[in-house]
């Protein structure tokens, strides 16, 4: 019997955090959110202003259907070359994504004692911290390149505790994913002070920038992480399941608007798929470290993608989330193919490449009977047929 999409995402997932287990470190002081400007306060004039939205806020007219939108996000974001690939691509295409930041990367190795996650001792945590101050302010250059290219910055969490560790999120309580995301903001706004790095550029962007995000494998669920969630003044999160297999349209769930990892029919895998790169890995090969697997593997994701973009086009023009890691996973076998379907599909007429919260911008302009008619279409990818 094929699990539900709960158990798969959580199970199959959790495997990634023993792949790159480390002790890494932070500190339990609330969070102060600061406020985002399109110029930070102390630049100097000529610092570049932030790129605008790609999205049109505008009201259906009759009869019209909806812009297709696509939604990139990348878990982790730490300063490498994936993140150079991506930056490119999407201003070659005109796409935007959301880039959900990790909380450990704002320490360096030797401040890791600032971070204490949720029944875990201070300077513990699954994945490794930012490393030296200079990758500290590599690591704050990439995010303020991809801020003023107009890209949302979310939360990948800190510790990234899962499956497999010691009191791994899918146990924590709201109490302890409040006091993860008290952790995170810390970090962000006090990232200077906790590291002693005085020189290089401030960060572009405010706490109040940070409005969603993706939980640690997958793990926790709405009635634990939605609270804590709200108490930060967040509004969108995309961790969870979704009510069924296919692509809908997003709901809010306890004031939260939920876009749920997409589980699709795949064509190349002939089945039912969690569209996010660990979970096609697992599923292709077991999730081994096989280089010689990857165009293989590449060829599934890219026709996994464009078929889930040629449903819903057709269909219900549901927002397709395209869920994706800084990784270099199989010999590269993911990031090409995740950046070929960006090139592909977001300059396309009737399409936007877009962020959580432009869509979300979106929804709430239109007609409340209009955006309920949308919610209420059937799924697309759920089978062979539809």
């Amino acid at each position: 019997m094929t699990p539900s999409l709960t158990v798969r995402a959580v199970t199959v997932i959790a495997a990634v955090t023993t792949a790159f287990m480390s002790v890494s470190g932070c500190s339990s002081t609330p969070s102060t959110r600061v406020a985002s400007t399109t110029r930070p306060r102390s630049a100097a004039p000529d610092t570049p202003l932030r790129a605008p939205s790609n999205v049109p806020i505008r009201r259906l007219a009759v009869g019209e259907k909806p812009p297709q939108f696509v939604l990139f996000s990348f878990d982790g974001v730490g300063a490498n070359a994936h993140f150079d690939s991506f930056l490119d691509a999407a201003d070659r295409s005109g796409a935007r994504f959301s880039a959900l930041m990790t909380g450990l990367y704002f320490l360096t190795d030797a401040a890791r004692n600032h971070y204490q996650a949720p029944g875990h001792e201070p300077g513990q945590a699954a994945i490794g911290f930012g490393g030296s101050k200079a990758e500290v302010k590599s690591e704050i250059a990439y995010l303020n390149r991809a801020w003023y290219a107009g890209h949302e910055l979310g939360t990948h969490y800190v510790g990234h505790f899962c499956q497999g560790t010691s009191y791994p999120g899918q146990a924590w309580t709201s109490a302890d994913w409040n006091h993860e995301l008290d952790q995170f903001f810390s970090l962000m706004a006090n990232w200077r002070a906790n590291t002693g790095i005085t020189d290089g550029p401030d960060l572009a962007f405010g706490s109040d920038a940070v409005r969603g995000g993706r939980t640690q494998c997958l793990e926790g669920s709405p009635a634990t992480v939605f609270p804590a969630l709200r108490k930060h003044s967040m509004t969108w999160d995309s961790s969870m399941a979704g009510d069924g297999p296919g692509i809908s349209w997003p709901k809010k769930i306890g004031g939260i608007w939920e876009f749920p990892i997409p589980y699709v029919y795949s064509p190349p895998l002939r089945r039912r798929q969690t569209a996010l790169d660990y979970n096609f890995w697992y599923t292709i090969n077991g999730a081994r470290n096989r280089p010689s697997d990857a165009p293989r593997i590449r060829r599934i994701v890219r026709e996994t993608y464009r078929s889930m973009y040629d449903r819903a086009f057709a269909g219900n023009r549901a927002p397709i989330v395209i869920a994706n890691h800084f990784n270099s996973w199989s010999g590269d076998a993911f990031n090409p193919a995740t950046r070929d379907f960006m090139t592909d599909v977001c300059g396309r007429p009737e399409t936007i490449c877009a962020t959580y919260s432009d869509v979300i911008a979106w929804m709430q302009a239109q007609d409340p009977a209009v955006l309920e008619r949308l919610q209420e279409m059937p799924a697309v990818a759920v089978d062979a047929r539809h």
